[in-house]
């Protein structure tokens, strides 16, 4: 392979991460009836029960009107409850249907488990390291369009 440098190495890397991602949720929506980032909302879900919907979309980084159409395919999909929080009807708490917490719980056939195979193969030295320059590149790209 051509050296391509470090700039376009590592674009050139983030686009096969990029098609690569796209690729299993398109099998996991064949398979499992669920897009990665639909089951990604399922897994913080899960993991916090009663979560509003505007906390989900600060920590997936999404417009609160991308996540309302994932909310609402998941709910029609009899995966999630919405309802209206109690103290402030603005906003949407989210739970787990039981079809919702069996999602939650698979373990294999998803793109997380494919993180979770490559993330063993590396140190966690290595992993803290990604997951930092992902978020750097993720915070540069947000604030400069380029």
């Amino acid at each position: 392979m051509r050296d391509l440098g470090p700039v376009l190495g590592f674009m050139r890397a983030l686009w096969a991460l990029d098609h690569a991602l796209q690729s299993a949720s398109k099998r996991m929506e064949t398979a499992l009836g669920v897009t990665a980032p639909q089951r990604l909302v399922i897994r913080i879900v899960g993991r916090f029960p009663g979560i509003s919907a505007g906390e989900v979309s600060d920590i997936l980084h999404l417009h609160p009107s991308t996540l309302t159409g994932v909310v609402q395919r998941l709910v029609e999909r009899g995966l999630l409850l919405r309802r209206t929080d109690p103290a402030d009807a603005r906003r949407a708490l989210l739970a787990l249907t039981d079809k919702g917490r069996a999602l939650d719980a698979l373990r294999s056939g998803t793109a997380e488990a494919a993180v979770r195979r490559a993330l063993r193969r590396l140190s966690p030295k290595a992993v803290r390291a990604v997951r930092e320059a992902a978020e750097v590149l993720s915070a540069e790209l947000s604030k400069s369009g380029g």
